[in-house]
């Protein structure tokens, strides 16, 4: 495979171009009280005891207990496991799966909150059932990118946030504190097999965590679409396809659809958090834009992104609970998904321009096209409280080389982008997103 020039962008141009794409799901139940039905649910799969996973601030609203208190109704018995931390880190996730080695067995695993409670469910259900330790699977090169060998048990993904999109996805998102990088695992064996998204959990999201996770969702969705397409890599056999297989036309219908949802619905959602109509949508769209990206892949806003949560000083959002430094996952995407864009359009201006018209459908384009989608989208960053680039977060122009260091590790991300990434091309984002407005 080779680069070609094409005007002033570069094209990946495979020597045997791949002519397959693969897509991959959990069921799905969606809608107010669904989360009412999970006892019934797992009553379908034989299991006589389950591990229900959470944090402290989503134990503290009682779902947990209830989701608990309603499986054992089915004469299943259910314990509930609070801790669970935000932002997993490698030493919360080894913390977890400690307590599930040493109360168990357990047949199968409800995850319930964001994507932290989904994610440490992945690494526990993955590491009871699987011989080795967690970096033995992390990707590499961080870890060793070991496969599971052994099924995993089901696991039953309840999000009560609007963002991460995990319970629709094959990946684990881990910060490695002795690294101060964030990476993760990634397999197919790792997704739920159901996802129950009942938007009435959702309702006590505070703002500033509406506005974070929201941004996760869009990036998500504008990732997936302008990511590489599936016909640009070099022709793979079949046991070596993975689950982020390019841009292709399912994952292309999720997340069109994901960006419609949050033209109509993310301010709304930011500013009203009681408006059930809003929240509804915000929540489809997070499981839309999952579907989509979980299979399409993302590339630079969420390679970038790793570094800058895991190597935060001192800052602390809003509307999250503890006093520990850090910077929530979709807020650190978010920081340099504008250049990022800049930097893509050139490899797919069609699509770039798609995309910003359908997140906001009364904006013309611009005299210079590729300020289109960057323009766009900063204007809803501004709109719902997103810090002004990285600088907001406690970076500085002396902190960019370390920061490209962590996100050239991220090359599962970074080679699903439309264009090459060279060091040069991360430092020059990275630098530009100090501030964006």
């Amino acid at each position: 495979m080779t680069p070609r020039v094409k005007g002033p962008a570069i094209v990946i141009v495979p020597s045997n171009p791949e002519s397959v794409f693969t897509y991959g799901a959990p069921a799905l139940k969606f809608g107010p009280g669904a989360s009412a039905e999970i006892g019934f649910d797992l009553g379908q799969y034989g299991v006589r005891r389950v591990l229900v996973m959470t944090d402290a601030g989503v134990a503290a609203t009682g779902a947990p207990a209830r989701i608990a208190e309603q499986i054992a109704g089915f004469g299943m018995h259910a314990e509930v496991y609070d801790g669970v931390h935000v932002e997993p880190t490698d030493e919360s996730l080894l913390a977890a799966i400690g307590h599930a080695r040493a109360s168990g067995p357990w047949d199968a695993f409800v995850a319930v909150g964001g994507g932290s409670s989904i994610d440490t469910a992945k690494a526990v259900n993955l590491l009871t059932t699987n011989p080795g330790e967690l970096m033995d699977y992390v990707n590499a090169p961080i870890g060793a990118g070991r496969a599971p060998s052994r099924p995993l048990k089901p696991l039953v993904a309840v999000p009560t946030t609007t963002g991460t999109g995990s319970e629709s996805t094959t990946i684990c998102v881990l910060d490695v504190l002795g690294l101060k990088v964030k990476t993760g695992i990634s397999h197919a064996r790792l997704r739920p097999v159901l996802a129950v998204v009942d938007p009435d959990l959702t309702m006590t999201q505070p703002p500033e965590v509406t506005a974070a996770a929201g941004m996760d969702i869009l990036c998500h969705a504008l990732e997936s679409y302008t990511a590489r397409p599936y016909t640009s890599y070099e022709r793979r056999r079949p046991e070596e396809r993975v689950p982020y297989c390019g841009s292709n036309p399912v994952a292309d219908m999720w997340a069109e659809q994901a960006i419609r949802l949050l033209a109509g619905s993310f301010r709304t959602a930011v500013r009203h958090g009681d408006d059930v109509e809003a929240r509804g949508a915000m929540a489809l769209a997070a499981t839309f834009a999952g579907l989509g990206f979980g299979n399409a892949g993302v590339h630079i806003p969420h390679a970038n992104a790793y570094p800058i949560a895991g190597r935060v000083k001192d800052f602390h959002p809003r509307g999250y609970p503890g006093g520990e430094p850090m910077v929530p996952h979709g807020m650190a995407v978010a920081l340099t998904a504008p250049e990022a864009f800049r930097f893509t359009f050139e490899a797919a201006p069609a699509r770039h321009l798609r995309v910003a018209g359908l997140l906001d459908p009364t904006a013309a384009v611009p005299d210079e096209p590729a300020e289109f989608l960057p323009g766009v989208l900063a204007a809803l960053m501004r709109d719902v409280g997103i810090p002004n680039g990285i600088g907001g977060v406690g970076y500085a122009e002396a902190d960019v080389p370390a920061l490209v260091e962590g996100a050239m590790k991220q090359q599962r991300l970074l080679t699903t982008s439309p264009r090459p990434v060279r060091e040069e091309d991360l430092a020059g984002i990275l630098t530009r997103s100090l501030a964006l407005w």
